[in-house]
């Protein structure tokens, strides 16, 4: 992932790791699925982009063998230290300002590779640059505007506490520009980018422990901003993440959109 400086959700931080390890608990069956039915194999060439973590380069590492190659860039590479072998190389990259660092992928992946990103059409060309031809895409990114609550089933002041602490992280994305619809445009962005064979798929998580393990790290990783902003106490924030641990939210998250295409047979550059 990208990030700029005073990015509302800093990698740097503890807390960060703990969501990180969350959406891979909760995102990457999904993503496995993609990747499974794009038909990744023994030797193919694959580009991970803003690889958060070790699951899904090792994934690709399994899949393409020791005739295949599997690049993983990132903005920080320390999380990725147990994978950084043959067939893996990792490389610091900034998809958002940095040209591809090769061409002639048969896959490029990215999971939220969006955050930070300034120019979204920029990075999607640029991954579809590094295609050979025929070559597959996949992106995912979540849309917090599709789903916008933390409690889907609001029958109580507990779970209305919970909705109005999104509503307030929301705000405070927005607030930074951050555009909560940006799932729901991928698709659009593919073809853009000329892609063909587009499709997309949501998943929506709902009850899952690791909702609960992701409700926890953000809200304790936003709230000196969510309280100088006046969106909440840190009584409110303290009540809402005892009702967390308790176990007793059927919490939810932001649905994640993967979409994915393929460069045409005798394209040149994307």
């Amino acid at each position: 992932m990208t990030r700029t400086d005073g990015y509302l959700l800093d990698h740097r931080q503890t807390e960060a790791t703990e969501r990180l390890d969350a959406f891979a608990d909760l995102f990457d069956p999904t993503t496995f699925r993609h990747l499974a039915e794009v038909g990744v194999g023994p030797g193919w060439r694959c580009w991970e982009i803003g690889a958060g973590g070790p699951s899904v380069v090792s994934w690709l590492a399994k899949r393409v063998g020791p005739t295949g190659r599997v690049l993983a860039t990132c903005t920080d590479a320390s999380r990725l230290a147990s994978v950084a072998r043959s067939p893996v190389e990792v490389l610091h990259h900034d998809i958002a300002i940095e040209e591809p660092p090769a061409d002639g992928f048969d896959l490029v992946h990215a999971r939220l590779p969006f955050v930070g990103a300034a120019d979204r059409e920029r990075a999607v060309r640029t991954m579809v640059t590094s295609l050979r031809p025929g070559g597959h895409l996949l992106v995912e990114d979540t849309d917090l505007a599709l789903q916008p609550l933390a409690c889907p089933d609001e029958h109580g002041p507990e779970q209305r506490l919970a909705n109005r602490l999104r509503h307030g992280f929301g705000k405070l994305l927005t607030d930074q520009g951050a555009d909560l619809a940006r799932g729901c445009t991928l698709p659009r962005l593919l073809r853009a980018a000329g892609l063909s064979d587009v499709r997309a798929d949501a998943y929506f998580p709902l009850a899952a422990p690791a909702c609960a393990a992701l409700e926890s790290a953000t809200l304790r990783l936003v709230r000196d901003q969510l309280v100088t902003a006046g969106l909440a106490t840190d009584q409110d924030i303290d009540e809402h993440l005892g009702h967390v641990a308790s176990g007793a939210l059927d919490l939810s998250t932001a649905p994640l959109i993967s979409a994915r295409g393929r460069k045409r047979q005798g394209s040149g550059a994307g």
